[in-house]
């Protein structure tokens, strides 16, 4: 790649957007071009306005074969191609070069189905009346402009429909297991999905997310073109997604509705009625058991499910005499979530030491789960032995290394050669930010917020004027928090998650500036409120995994087999990760400037406190109240942030 071309794009880019050159996001680009040309793996930090979308972009498109660019947010993924493609391809354009190809691949749900418009939706047709309710109007609504986008030949992306529910989403699309395939389909050659992935084939650039990578690279089923190079943005979050794309579950009312569902399409419902007794077996079993890991020696547990797996094994058996016929649609979703029942329920009777089995009896989580222990084989086996991969995020140096993550991932399995490049950040958190932490507070405990913590964060409050976001460990916490405050702090309006849609709480807070919003993990990370409404960040306690989960403990008590730290490798990096996130949410700009408050002594006390407090930007440290409280209030009336050492 001709460095001279990167530069001159890169800076007809910044150019477009009216900004200026910044050394970080330069080396970022440089590097990211080394990396796609050597065929050498690369993590870079790019701390919060460094502008890394553009820095991985640019090299992306001067590649000379295609770059694959996956994202674990949809806001990302919209940025991208709202605003950051359109604006590199115009930087190209201006240049009189020609700008590449960039399509986007998502899960199919996003697209609406042709199918399900046209045939089911004649039949909700009879089902309407003159009150449609709003519900029905939407769903009228999508139809009208699916019926558009396909004459169109657009896309029919869920991102381009009119203002709708998820509830009337769903009655104009289709997940992968309902789909019949577009050999099968009457409406094949219209599809969305299929036309998004053929434009996918011809592009340079093509934009996805974490879970769709997985599904190509790590389970072998192709969802992209042929590429040989990736970029992971958002990389912080590349193993818990990994996780959770690789995670199946099971739970007797699951078994039940297949069981309903291929009733009506078998020849013998014998099959049908042994799948709903397996299923019933098991929620017999499910009463006796207690939450947590489920081991080989659990014999009822695991002769409940052979039963399931039979069971299920009959029922796709039973499909399988029809092949060579054209399913309907009923038919072809019934017998794939019959070979799905099937493969869950033969994965939990396997026994595999890979896997972790639990059970959940949560209101919102009942049942049984699976989930892989170490993602890292997966990645390396699936991504980093096949693909140039190039990681990104303002949160990859745990601790001050790149080593914890470069391990969780997989990176050092194999021998893989790679790089690890912190191209810092453009702002002075010395001058801009200070670190308070609370090192004379008792640690915290497991129940609710003590009083000692309660005051700090009224006086912390008090100070600053509002103009605080609380993160919190849980959503009991978050709500104790903002219920205590309001009688204490009267002033002051507090917002908590919970109280309306969050986006109507964001745009609330951000609105005013003497404003709180108290919340709980999805607002640690990707929330973005430059300027003096969020002045002060507040986290109560350092955000260890739940002592009580089963993947988190069996990761640990493998790695203590091999005799490493498995509360250093899987808590604290965790915790190290989300804490930098969470910390990140204070200075988006360089006219920011605030303090962040951790009320967990730990962070100073405890040994593992240097290495959470290694991962933070390099803010001036404070451990006194009154000295942060005055820089609180100065800052409330105008003034910059006080940071004499104390």
């Amino acid at each position: 790649m001709n460095a001279s071309n990167l530069e001159s794009v890169l800076g007809a880019a910044v150019g477009n957007i009216g900004g200026s050159e910044r050394p970080g996001q330069t080396r970022m680009a440089q590097a990211v071009a080394e990396a796609l040309g050597n065929e050498q793996h690369l993590l870079v930090q790019a701390g919060t306005g460094t502008g890394k979308s553009l820095g991985y972009l640019v090299p992306a498109v001067l590649h000379s074969s295609r770059v694959v660019v996956a994202t674990a947010t949809l806001n990302l993924q919209h940025q991208l191609i709202e605003s950051d493609v359109p604006n590199v391809r115009s930087a190209m354009s201006t240049l009189n070069k020609m700008p590449p190809k960039v399509a986007v691949v998502k899960g199919r749900s996003n697209y609406a189905c042709l199918r399900k418009v046209r045939e089911v939706g004649e039949a909700q047709d009879s089902l309407f009346d003159d009150d449609i309710g709003k519900t029905g109007k939407e769903v009228i609504a999508l139809r009208t402009w699916a019926e558009e986008q396909a004459e169109d030949q657009s896309m029919g992306d869920r991102e381009d429909a009119p203002s709708h529910t998820d509830q009337s989403w769903r009655q104009v699309s289709v997940s992968a297991m309902e789909c019949i395939g577009a050999s099968r389909c009457p409406f094949g050659q219209e599809c969305f999905a299929e036309r998004a992935r053929e434009d996918a084939a011809t592009a340079a650039v093509v934009i996805t997310n974490h879970a769709m990578l997985t599904i190509d690279a790590i389970e072998g089923v192709p969802m992209l073109p042929e590429y040989d190079a990736v970029i992971v943005d958002e990389a912080h979050e590349l193993v818990s997604r990994v996780t959770q794309a690789s995670t199946d579950s099971l739970d007797p009312a699951l078994i039940e509705r297949v069981a309903r569902r291929v009733r009506t399409q078998l020849d013998d419902e014998g099959d049908a009625d042994r799948l709903a007794d397996a299923g019933g077996t098991l929620a017999d079993v499910l009463t006796h058991l207690k939450p947590g890991a489920i081991t080989a020696k659990d014999g009822p547990i695991l002769e409940a499910l052979s039963l399931v797996r039979d069971a299920a094994r009959a029922v796709f058996s039973g499909f399988a005499k029809g092949e060579g016929q054209t399913p309907d649609p009923e038919t072809h979703t019934a017998k794939t979530h019959a070979e799905a029942l099937f493969k869950v329920a033969e994965r939990m009777t396997a026994g595999s030491e890979f896997d972790v089995l639990w059970f959940s009896d949560s209101q919102l989580d009942y049942g049984l789960r699976i989930a892989p222990i170490d993602v890292a084989g997966l990645l390396h086996r699936g991504l980093f032995a096949e693909k140039t991969v190039i990681l990104t995020s303002a949160t990859l140096a745990l601790g001050g290394t790149f080593d914890p993550v470069a391990h969780s991932v997989g990176l050092t399995l194999g021998g893989h050669d790679w790089n690890g490049l912190d191209v810092g950040s453009p702002f002075d958190y010395q001058n801009q930010a200070i670190l308070y932490a609370a090192k004379h507070l008792p640690p915290p405990g497991r129940g609710e917020l003590d009083s000692e913590r309660l005051a700090e964060i009224e006086a912390l409050i008090a100070a600053a004027g509002g103009r605080t976001l609380g993160l919190f460990s849980s959503r009991r916490a978050a709500e104790e928090a903002a219920t205590a405050m309001r009688v204490r702090l009267p002033e002051i309006e507090f917002l908590c998650q919970g109280d309306a849609h969050l986006s109507e709480l964001i745009d609330t807070f951000t609105a005013s500036e003497t404003t709180c919003l108290f919340g709980s993990l999805s607002l640690w990370q990707g929330l973005d409120i430059p300027g003096p409404a969020c002045s002060l960040v507040i986290i109560d306690r350092i955000p260890f995994p739940r002592p009580d989960d089963p993947v988190t403990n069996a990761r640990q008590q493998r790695i203590a087999r091999s005799g490493g730290n498995g509360f250093m490798q899987v808590s604290a990096q965790h915790a190290a990760l989300l804490l930098a996130q969470g910390v990140g949410r204070l200075i988006r700009s360089h006219d920011d400037k605030g303090v962040v408050a951790i009320l967990d002594s730990r962070i100073v006390n405890a040994r593992y406190g240097s290495f959470l407090a290694k991962s933070f930007p390099p803010m001036h440290r404070s451990i006194d109240l009154e000295s942060v409280c005055g820089s609180l209030s100065r800052l409330s009336l105008g003034s910059t942030v006080a940071t004499s050492p104390t």
